[in-house]
């Protein structure tokens, strides 16, 4: 056919048709537009195809001929048209329009639906007496190739088109497809693409392999990963991980440490005591709050009361008597301060799988044993590691097509890029990817990981009130020199309160420790003895 303008060829064409394909013959470019404008495309080149898939009226604009005024329609226009009479003596209707017509009206699609392409002089008393004629705008929605989306192009675009459709049968028009959107097709997998366009956005691993992920690098995609993830942290370096329920390392637990009596009491188990060791002196307040001192004992049982006067039950031992069952009990209020550390003597060494069940997160550890299949294991020098979270986001199992071999495991809804998968199937052999075991994460990232876990991050605990007066100790007399915390001791270590567990420093000669008074906590009868 000859080319035609677009307008011309879309008011012409027949839906039943569709999808048709057409070559543009004069192509149009909106300068300072960025391929498209309100959400329709208005760049095509010489010689791009589209195939067009459905059209759809967007509006009407409805000329006065004898005015030229225009008014546009709304497709859902309600009122009737009549074909408007020919000027001689005796008026007949003119090609479409039947006499039926002429007596009961047609509804706006009607009057559009029966012509041939040429405008034709239609009555309508609720817009004007005058002759009117109607030009239909329409949105048209096409595929092009290499274009991600269905295209969106207005009929009235000042563009030359040629039908092709039946020497353009063989044409494909390739469609990118997003990484995320590869998740979800497996039964397309494995298979080669060509990176369209990388990732966007700040780079989430320090790794050698995702600079790498750019425009006209090949990719094999080999399928999904089965394995889970825990999101780490290194307190000591500030460096944070993500590593694989496929890690080989072996870690060995460490006690916790909690700030204040909150921090405590968000560490307690349904069911399961939590025994700690003060670490830190601690005012009382009054005869319900007594004084704690550093040596203390705790075994923290739960939490007593509603609102405000929440209390965590606690019970007080001195260490002397290792049978000693109960011990003095104490109801702490939340928002006391102070310093415990868990008492822990658990010396195994776990696999990543098995501390999971055992170990509610968060917890640290140490890594005792390094993946043994890792070339540099860079948790092994760490003196503790915190696994914050299990998180179960999906993998694509990948690689480079230059090195098949050298796999990773790439979480598209985290690091998505554009790409256009390769005809035909593929089958390379499945690669090895235990570099991507420990993934160490960006600091931006791995805060952004921590807000999307449930309930956030934890809310700090209430600072402590302040002491009624500086430099008293527990007991209300004026101490000697402040006490140094004890040290964090390790799993495998003995308990505190043994003969080789950390002592506070003895008091200096100039200051000599009075006798015990009567009601003084057993931590600080514990820790005169030991001085």
């Amino acid at each position: 056919m000859e080319p035609l303008s677009f307008q011309e060829y879309i008011r012409s064409l027949d839906p039943a048709t569709l999808p048709r394909i057409l070559r543009i013959c004069c192509g149009v470019y909106f300068q300072g537009s960025v391929y498209e404008i309100s959400g329709n495309e208005c760049c095509l080149s010489t010689g791009d195809l589209l195939k067009v898939m459905a059209v759809a009226l967007q509006k009407v604009i409805c000329e006065d001929t004898e005015t030229g005024q225009t008014t546009e329609l709304p497709p859902t226009f309600k009122g009737l048209f009549q074909p408007a009479p020919a000027p001689g003596p005796c008026p007949t209707p003119r090609g479409p329009f039947r006499e039926g017509s002429r007596k009961w009206g047609l509804t706006l699609h009607q009057a559009l639906g029966r012509w041939d392409g040429r405008p034709q002089p239609l009555l309508c008393p609720t817009i004007s007496p005058h002759a009117l004629l109607l030009h239909p705008v329409y949105e048209v929605h096409a595929a092009m190739h290499l274009r991600r989306d269905v295209v969106k192009i207005p009929s009235t675009l000042e563009v030359d088109v040629e039908d092709v459709t039946e020497e353009a049968q063989h044409v494909h028009f390739a469609r990118p497809l997003l990484l995320s959107e590869v998740l979800g097709m497996e039964e397309v997998l494995p298979a080669q693409a060509e990176i369209l366009e990388g990732p966007a956005g700040p780079a989430i691993f320090e790794s050698a392999w995702v600079p790498l992920l750019q425009r006209g690098q090949r990719l094999q995609l080999h399928g999904r990963s089965h394995a889970w993830r825990v999101l780490a942290s290194a307190p000591s370096s500030g460096r944070r991980f993500l590593l694989s329920s496929a890690y080989q390392g072996r870690f060995r637990r460490r006690p916790r440490q909690f700030a204040g009596v909150q921090d405590l009491a968000a560490g307690l188990q349904p069911g399961r005591p939590l025994r700690v060791v003060v670490t830190q002196d601690c005012e009382g307040r009054g005869d319900d709050v007594p004084p704690l001192g550093v040596g203390d004992w705790l075994e923290a049982r739960g939490l007593q009361g509603n609102g405000p006067g929440t209390r965590l039950l606690c019970y007080r031992h001195s260490g002397e008597d290792e049978e000693e069952e109960e011990g003095e009990e104490l109801l702490l209020p939340l928002d006391l301060g102070g310093g415990f550390v868990e008492e822990a003597s658990d010396s195994k060494k776990y696999g990543l799988a098995e501390l999971l069940e055992r170990q509610p997160l968060p917890c640290e550890v140490r890594v005792v044993a390094p993946d043994p299949e890792l070339e540099q294991d860079a948790l092994g020098t760490l003196p503790a590691l915190r696994l914050e979270a299990r998180l179960d986001q999906p993998f694509l199992v990948g690689s480079f097509c230059e090195e098949p071999e050298e796999g990773f495991e790439i979480p598209p809804r985290w690091l998505d890029l554009s790409l256009l998968l390769s005809e035909g199937p593929v089958h390379p052999p499945a690669p090895c990817t235990r570099r991507s075991r420990v993934e160490e994460l960006t600091e931006a990232f791995y805060y952004r990981l921590l807000a999307q876990l449930p309930g956030g991050p934890a809310p700090p605990p209430p600072r402590p009130p302040k002491p009624a007066q500086a430099g008293t100790g527990p007991a209300g007399r004026r101490s000697s020199a402040p006490r140094p915390p004890l040290p964090n001791p390790p799993a495998d270590e003995r308990r505190p309160g043994s003969s080789t567990a950390a002592t506070p420093s003895p008091a200096p000669a100039e200051h000599p420790q009075p006798a015990r008074p009567a009601g003084t906590p057993r931590g600080c009868r514990h820790r005169e003895r030991q001085c």
